[in-house]
């Protein structure tokens, strides 16, 4: 029998459940919005092939037992297939973490990759009963699907065809990602130094995000031609370099004023605004909203 830890608590199916249609999908959606780990526990009652992806900070998901666990950042994912049909899933998320989840039920994941067989996937690992987890690097374009399946809003119906298409568009690319690695579209990110000094490249940034050092500086710093910087960090982050500064920035401003200890000028100036109203146009842009409007809304 398998003991679940006490302080993983049951979760309400129907307050997680993102999307589902039955027979085909389930998308799982968990976001912690306190400033402590939190544990759930959510009950599976069928065979599935799982995805996870963290969509911010490092979460774990354990299968049955905590020991059994992967253990996600924003920049992995997870696939994962065991032949019970019913588990339990155990979710660690820290403060401010955000995770999805893909449920799908075995058959109708088989129909859709019918003329491949199980090119895409190996049954025959979990003979014996012994599950699959396999994680994998999150490519930039399918960043930019799970970004836009949890943030973009349409009306009734619209919404869940949206969101069909969305899960589609996210198998077809999470399946063809080796393909994708290894093809000339991305040339410097061959080997494991290169990926050490693009995230390298990333710390830098954002420890000195009020006042970044010039690409040719941070190239230095990191030990990689400034062509193999711009195009290395564009294919692993999806955004160069000081795009993708600019929307951590402004992500990171409005955490500091969702903690309501800065006024509006000082999260300017800490996150490298010296002039308050270029601030504010920014975040309105990204956000719509204003920073003292998202304060008061916050409040």
């Amino acid at each position: 029998m398998k003991v679940i830890p006490s302080n993983y608590k049951n979760i309400d199916k129907s307050s997680i459940e993102f999307f589902n249609e039955k027979g085909k999908f389930s998308l799982l959606f968990l976001e912690n919005v306190t400033d402590n780990t939190v544990h759930n526990k959510y009950t599976l009652d069928g065979n599935y092939i799982q995805l996870y992806f963290s969509l911010q900070e490092k979460v774990k998901i354990a299968f049955n037992m905590e020991h059994c666990a992967i253990r996600l950042s924003p920049e992995d994912s997870g696939l994962i297939y065991f032949k019970d049909d019913a588990m339990n899933v155990l979710f660690e998320i820290p403060a401010k973490g955000k995770t999805l989840g893909l449920l799908i039920p075995v058959p109708y994941f088989h129909s859709l990759f019918a003329h491949e067989g199980d090119s895409f996937f190996s049954f025959n690992n979990s003979k014996g009963g012994r599950p699959i987890l396999e994680e994998k690097v999150v490519a930039p374009s399918l960043k930019i699907i799970l970004n836009q399946i949890v943030a973009k809003k349409l009306h009734g119906s619209l919404q869940d065809l949206y969101i069909k298409g969305k899960i589609y568009e996210l198998l077809s690319l999470y399946f063809n990602i080796s393909e994708e690695i290894e093809s000339d579209q991305c040339p410097f990110m061959a080997n494991e130094e290169t990926v050490t000094q693009i995230k390298k490249a990333k710390d830098i940034i954002i420890e000195n995000m009020a006042q970044p050092p010039s690409l040719e500086e941070l190239s230095k710093k990191v030990g990689l031609n400034i062509k193999k910087l711009k195009l290395g960090f564009k294919e692993f982050y999806g955004a160069p370099v000081f795009t993708f500064l600019l929307n951590y920035k402004l992500d990171y401003s409005k955490k500091l004023l969702e903690e309501n200890q800065l006024n509006v000028s000082e999260v300017a100036l800490h996150v490298g605004y010296s002039n308050s109203s270029h601030f504010i146009a920014a975040f309105k842009k990204k956000f719509g909203t204003t920073p003292k409007q998202f304060t008061k809304q916050n409040n």
